[in-house]
C-alpha cells in the first residue's frame, strides 16, 4: 500500500489517502520519496484550474527518492540509487518523438499528477524512462524543483543553441525566474532581469543578473530597444508584450515558459520587421534533464527553498497561494 495526501474535490484540503498500486509493471520503478517540491502546477491540478484533474488527486511532480524496487524489464536503474521524477511519469516510447529523444513532446506522455498519483506520498511509481538518476554532489534537499522549474528554464538554452555571447533577459524573478538567472549566468550570457518589484532588484543581481530593468518604467524599457537575443518570460500574467518585443534584437526570440491562459496580443509587424519570433516550451526530455543536472552540479546551481514536513502539506499549499514564496517549497521527511 502507498500512503499519500490527496484532494478529493477542486480546491479541497489534502487528506491522508491510502491506495493499492497493484503489481509493479515490468518497465516501472518504485521510489521511496525523500523530498518533493510543491509547484504551482500542483495547485492548478488540485484546484482543477485546467479542467483536466481527476480525483482523488495526489500532487507532487518534483520528486527525489531512493529506488526501492524495479520491474523485471528495467535495465538502466538499480535498487538503492537516488533518482528524481518530474512532470512526466511515462511515455509511449515508440513514437517519432520518443525515438528521436524528444520524449517530452510525446503525444501520449503521462503526467505524473493527472490520471496518476504523484509524490505527495511515501512512495511513487513511474516508468523507467521517466526516472533520472541524480549525480553525486547534488544537494538532495533542493534537487526536486530542478525536475520541473529547473528543466523548464534550462530546456530553451539547449533547444535554441543559446551562445555564451548572447544577451538574454528574464521576465519575472520567482520560482522559475530565479533559476533562469543562475543557469544563464553560468552559461556565460549577459543577463538582464525584468522585475516590477524593487525589493527583488538586489536579489536578481545576487542570483546572476548583470543588469536589472524596472518593468514598470517605460523609459527603461525603451532604452533597452533592440538588445536581447532571447527573452524568457516566466510569469503567468498578461503584460505589454509589444513593449518586450521592441527590446529584441534582429532574429530575437520571446519565449514563454510561464503558463498564461489568455491569448497573446501581438502585432505581426513588430515580429516581421526584424525577423523576430515568439515561442514556448514545456519541460525537457529525460536526456535534457540529465544534462541539466550535470550542469547544475558543475556550477553549484540550486533553487532557493523553504521547507515543510509532509504532514504540513496544507500549510505549504496555503503559503504557495499567497505568492510570497522565496522561491520554491520542498516537503521533506
Amino acid at each position: 500500500m502507498i500512503t499519500a495526501y490527496a484532494a478529493h474535490e477542486p480546491k479541497g484540503e489534502l487528506k491522508p489517502y491510502e491506495y493499492d498500486p497493484g503489481e509493479l509493471r515490468p518497465n516501472e520503478v518504485e521510489l521511496d520519496v525523500m523530498y518533493c517540491g510543491v509547484c504551482h502546477s500542483d495547485l492548478s491540478v488540485i484546484d482543477d484550474e485546467w479542467g483536466i484533474s481527476q480525483y482523488p488527486a495526489v500532487g507532487g511532480h518534483e520528486v527525489v527518492g531512493r529506488i526501492r524496487q524495479i520491474g523485471g524489464a528495467v535495465k538502466s536503474l538499480k535498487v538503492g540509487q537516488v533518482a528524481g521524477l518530474g512532470w512526466h511519469a511515462g511515455y509511449c516510447t515508440h513514437c517519432q518523438q520518443c525515438d528521436t529523444g524528444d520524449h517530452n513532446l510525446c503525444a501520449k506522455a503521462r503526467p505524473t499528477i493527472v490520471g496518476h498519483h504523484g509524490g505527495f506520498a511515501d512512495k511513487v511509481r513511474a516508468q523507467e524512462t521517466a526516472v533520472v538518476v541524480i549525480p553525486d554532489g547534488i544537494d538532495l534537499a533542493s534537487a526536486g524543483p530542478l525536475f520541473c522549474g529547473g528543466i523548464t528554464v534550462f530546456n530553451p538554452l539547449s533547444e535554441f543553441n543559446i551562445k555564451p555571447t548572447d544577451k538574454v533577459a528574464v521576465i519575472g524573478i520567482g520560482g522559475l525566474g530565479h533559476l533562469a538567472l543562475q543557469f544563464l549566468n553560468a552559461w556565460g550570457c549577459e543577463v538582464t532581469a525584468f522585475t516590477s518589484s524593487e525589493s527583488k532588484q538586489k536579489e536578481a543581481l545576487s542570483l546572476g543578473a548583470h543588469h536589472v530593468i524596472n518593468s514598470r518604467d517605460k523609459t527603461d524599457i525603451k532604452q533597452a530597444a533592440g538588445q536581447f537575443d532571447l527573452i524568457i518570460s516566466t510569469v503567468a500574467v498578461t503584460l505589454d508584450w509589444e513593449a518586450y518585443i521592441s527590446t529584441l534584437a534582429p532574429r530575437g526570440r520571446l519565449h514563454f515558459v510561464g503558463a498564461i491562459t489568455e491569448p497573446l496580443n501581438i502585432s505581426v509587424f513588430s515580429l516581421m520587421s526584424q525577423q523576430r519570433s515568439v515561442s514556448s516550451s514545456p519541460v525537457g526530455s529525460p536526456a535534457t534533464i540529465a544534462k541539466m543536472l550535470e550542469f547544475a552540479k558543475l556550477h553549484d546551481i540550486k533553487p532557493v527553498i523553504e521547507t515543510y514536513s509532509f504532514d504540513e502539506i496544507n500549510q505549504a499549499l496555503d503559503h504557495l497561494r499567497t505568492g510570497d514564496v522565496k522561491y520554491r517549497i520542498v516537503l521533506k521527511r
